[in-house]
């Protein structure tokens, strides 16, 4: 009898001793638990807030590009526009009638005259007889071009180009900003 009083014993403290040991083990692998729960929590966060960045980023990315093309459809309009407006003030200049045509020719000879001293004047086809007698020693000369004067001097060094479209270029381009206003507001 005494000795199986001693394997009890010894049971019962083995036992005990088991009890403690998986006790142990149990709040060891609930707190390992616990963190890797808290870890894999923070991780979550951090990746939903670097998701939520990167989505931010894109949709700023793609409102800009959107914005920038936009932009660029409106500056393309702009530009037809102001390519049509062009084009069509170059076709009423183009057909105004002789009277205001010779008119301009002779105020553009008497201007000419003051930077060229001993002037030749080339002109359209046609459009000699629209300049003014008082140019009589002042060759004309008769070629195909576009509408209005080229000035040179007699030399042939200077030459001033008073075509209606080198004119109304410079204009133009002088103006854009006041051609934009008006159009455009």
């Amino acid at each position: 009898m005494a000795l199986d009083t001693v394997v009890r014993d010894i049971l019962e403290k083995a036992k005990s001793e088991a009890d403690r040991i998986t006790a142990e083990a149990e709040k060891e692998r609930a707190a390992i638990l616990k963190e890797c729960e808290e870890s894999i929590a923070k991780r979550k966060r951090a990746q939903e807030k670097q998701f939520e960045e990167l989505i931010r980023r894109l949709a700023r990315q793609e409102i800009s590009s959107a914005e920038l093309e936009a932009k660029k459809i409106v500056l393309n309009a702009k530009k037809e526009l102001l390519e049509r407006a062009f084009n069509e003030a170059l076709r009423e200049i183009y057909g105004m009638d002789r009277e205001n045509r010779a008119r301009i020719y002779n105020k553009i000879i008497e201007r000419a005259m003051t930077i060229v001293s001993k002037p030749r004047i080339i002109c359209p086809k046609g459009d000699a007889a629209l300049i003014e007698k008082g140019t009589a020693n002042v060759p004309i000369i008769e070629t195909d071009m576009e509408p209005g004067l080229i000035v040179e001097s007699e030399d042939g060094l200077m030459r001033l180009d008073f075509r209606f479209r080198t004119m109304l270029e410079e204009i133009w381009e002088k103006e854009m900003k006041r051609i934009s206003a008006i159009l455009f507001g």
